[in-house]
């Protein structure tokens, strides 16, 4: 059965649209025309653009196109955009917004305080995998399936927590505390290992755990976060096996698999790039590293013999 019974609303979110619009608008005006209006602004850098625009466009894909509306109807699609959603938009939106628009917002009185305790890496690590990893426990992703509300906000506050998750490894911003390259690396593959278990318990399930995906009057009931009621109201529907020929418990392990798959794959373009910027580093001030390390050495030698 075609996605477009679902009708206009429902598969590309002109609401959406317009929020991006908005931002987008927003967003160059703060960067460029009004820029004078802030102290210490640089003008805005073209690689910032382009990432900021990219983040807009992935995220209107992910959340706006019709991949929300599979997202709803498949479980592998929804581990695809939360794959998406959580772990690369947030990289490339970190990016694309300039430095010293980050240190303004940041330094506000009332954020101030609140950002530095939710970037603490060990904190936002551990905030991220344990929201991560309730989010898809069964009763809980059902549950909050079956509230637009809740859903929404606990989506916005799972995102918050990925760009808290990323800030000590990508950020530049000066006077923002930054992670040495050997920490950023120990970083990344303890988040790769953190999410494994989530990921685990979906992949290697006996059964289908989620009843949004399998259990019919459930599934419709959750369809009204993204179609609107009255466009269900006319439709005769018994579940989502209407629109897919995928075993639901194929379906659920097939998603586990894809979100650990880009999740390595994300991890390791990252990880790559810190351990090259590390080399390269220990390359050029070798002779500086191997100094102050004697330096150490020698003051920790004169301590013993004190």
């Amino acid at each position: 059965m075609p996605l477009s019974i679902f009708g206009f609303q429902a598969m590309w979110s002109p609401y959406l649209i317009g929020v991006i619009l908005f931002l987008t608008v927003l967003y160059f005006l703060v960067t460029v025309k009004w820029r004078t209006d802030f102290k210490e602004s640089e003008p805005l850098k073209k690689r910032e653009a382009i990432n900021f625009v990219i983040s807009m466009i992935l995220l209107y894909i992910v959340m706006g196109s019709p991949v929300d509306l599979m997202a709803h109807i498949m479980f592998t699609m929804h581990m695809v955009q939360m794959a998406l959603l959580l772990l690369l938009i947030p990289i490339v939106l970190i990016q694309g917004i300039p430095n010293w628009l980050w240190k303004y917002v940041i330094e506000l009185p009332y954020i101030k305080p609140v950002f530095h305790f939710m970037t603490r890496p060990i904190f936002a690590l551990g905030f991220f995998v344990a929201l991560f990893s309730f989010y898809h426990l069964p009763m809980v992703l059902d549950y909050i399936k079956l509230d637009e509300t809740l859903h929404g906000m606990y989506t916005f506050i799972l995102f918050l927590a990925a760009l808290f998750m990323y800030w000590p490894l990508i950020n530049t911003v000066e006077g923002q505390p930054r992670m040495k390259d050997l920490h950023k690396m120990g970083y990344i593959i303890g988040n790769a290992i953190l999410i494994t278990p989530a990921c685990a318990l979906i992949m290697f399930a006996s059964a289908p755990f989620y009843a949004t995906y399998t259990d019919g009057e459930l599934w419709m009931k959750a369809m009204e976060l993204c179609v609107p009621s009255s466009t269900l109201a006319g439709l005769s529907l018994s579940g989502p096996e209407l629109f897919t020929n995928m075993d639901p418990m194929y379906d659920q392990q097939l998603g586990g698999v894809i979100m650990k798959i880009i999740q390595e794959i994300i991890f390791a373009v990252v990880l790559g790039k810190v351990f090259i910027k590390w080399y390269r580093n220990e390359e050029q001030n070798a002779d500086e590293i191997t100094q102050k390390a004697l330096l150490e050495r020698q003051q920790l030698n004169a301590n013993q013999y004190r």
